[in-house]
């Protein structure tokens, strides 16, 4: 067992190369079998399988299908099967080239059923491998606050597969000494909202005890992680530009919204027209929905949207999409289920009020709110407002202001072409995955108070 620990990330390579493989295998026997046709008479079929394994395995990267033992066991089937299809439906008009014809779809998706089936049983087993290789660490949570460190082992613990969240230890009041000896019985540490001191020397502790660290970050983390290494004589210097994206970036991002939002009106009309219809057939109310929201530099302008809410939802004032909210209508859950009620904001991104990528425009309300809780909530408000965004492919709907800001602050920092047509490429992932749309819970409109969090903390000899 010992040798397979040290070989665990070669182990891993040769299991993920065995599902492409298994895929690739399964989708030229059913080319041989069933597009005769498409096959060459010599070496250009191995361009044809070529291609296959190329973007195969380019989507594969993209959707994260090979972060095994990460993603938890559905979001990597889910993750594959929709790279497996996207190159199916490639890979049909490929051999439709080849073919010089339209050749039967009926194989192909025989084949993308059998293909799902393998990626389930594959999916399983890449798991099982990897956490018999990678055992859950034992970890020891650090932070400040009670509320907001028992949050961040809540969500820790989702994955216990992977992290094993065995105790907290609020630090404000605990002797430096005391903590490090709490450290040495854990894995690895998970730090959250402490103070920079304290932080400072928890993490030399852990480095120097090779004890690996899980950093809840704040904005100057964020930035600093994203600066430049310069050295100024014989001093290294990390260097922040903090000036956004620049003019070169933003003409570049201007043409690409003009480009993608003109196709995707042409492509997505029909689906407009007939949500259209379905909302004023529904209950005959309006068929988009305005409402204020506030875009870069603090401008406001008119989002539009597909109505998905009863006309007079806000009579009582304006109150966050909670879970199981009665206010939706019939037509308005199956389109915000897929995301077809966002389809109009394509207007106000040729119209040039939003970006096909960026921070989501939050309501005047929101932004009130939010900036007093956290004064720099404002920063995201450094480029347009966007369709998709990082906080919303990583992130959901109910996903705090706080983590909000950190993700946007992320893609603001590490802005580039690439990363935009990346991102993209990833919504298409999420439209089906229920869970990035889920509501607020009903606090979420009541008045703030201090939640009440049982205490999962040791109360031993070196306890708080």
């Amino acid at each position: 067992m010992k040798i397979l620990i040290r070989m665990r990330k070669t182990i891993m390579l040769l299991v993920k190369c065995l599902i492409v493989i298994a895929l690739t295998t399964s989708f030229i026997a059913t080319w041989n079998e069933n597009y005769v046709d498409s096959l060459f008479s010599n070496k250009g079929n191995y361009l044809v399988v070529f291609s296959f394994v190329f973007i195969f395995s380019v989507f594969s990267s993209l959707y994260g299908a090979f972060r095994i033992g990460i993603y938890r066991t559905h979001e990597i089937i889910y993750s594959f099967s929709l790279a497996a299809i996207i190159t199916d439906i490639i890979m049909y008009f490929e051999l439709s080239l080849v073919a010089r014809q339209l050749v039967a779809v009926k194989p192909m998706i025989h084949y993308i059923v059998f293909q799902v089936v393998i990626i389930f049983i594959c999916s399983f087993a890449a798991n099982t491998i990897y956490f018999r290789l990678y055992p859950a660490r034992r970890i020891l949570a650090v932070f400040n606050d009670d509320a907001k460190g028992f949050e961040f082992i809540k969500k820790m613990s989702v994955f216990a597969d992977r992290f094993k969240m065995e105790s907290g230890l609020n630090v404000e009041h605990t002797d430096m000494e005391i903590i490090k000896r709490k450290i040495d019985r854990y894995d690895a540490v998970a730090i959250c909202d402490i103070d920079k001191q304290k932080q400072k020397e928890i993490m030399t502790y852990c480095y120097t005890n090779k004890k690996r660290t899980y950093l809840l970050p704040e904005i100057t983390d964020i930035v600093l992680n994203n600066g430049y290494e310069i050295q100024i004589g014989d001093t290294p210097v990390i260097m922040s530009r903090n000036q956004g994206l620049t003019l070169e970036q933003s003409v570049i991002k201007r043409f690409m919204d003009l480009f993608i939002s003109a196709l995707g009106i042409v492509i997505t009309s029909p689906i407009m027209v007939i949500c259209a219809f379905a909302i004023k057939i529904d209950d005959g109310g309006p068929v988009f929905f305005k409402q204020n929201r506030v875009t870069r530099n603090g401008k406001i302008f008119n989002i539009l949207k597909f109505r998905s809410m009863v006309t007079d939802a806000d009579k009582d004032g304006a109150k966050k999409a909670e879970n199981g909210d009665m206010r939706i209508t019939r037509v308005g859950k199956v389109i915000r289920s897929c995301r077809i009620d966002e389809l109009p904001q394509l207007f106000n991104v040729l119209k040039g009020d939003m970006s096909i990528v960026g921070p989501r425009p939050e309501r005047i309300e929101n932004v009130y709110e939010y900036t007093s809780a956290y004064p720099e909530f404002d920063l995201r408000h450094r480029v347009k407002a966007g369709l998709t965004g990082f906080a919303q492919l990583y992130g959901k709907y109910n996903t705090s202001p706080e983590d909000k800001l950190n993700m946007d602050l992320i893609y603001i920092e590490t802005y580039s072409l690439l990363k935009d047509i990346k991102l993209i490429i990833l919504t298409f992932k999420i439209l089906f995955m229920k869970e990035s749309t889920e509501g607020f819970d009903k606090s979420a409109n009541e008045a703030v108070v201090k939640p009440d969090i049982k205490r999962n903390i040791e109360d031993d000899e070196d306890g708080v």
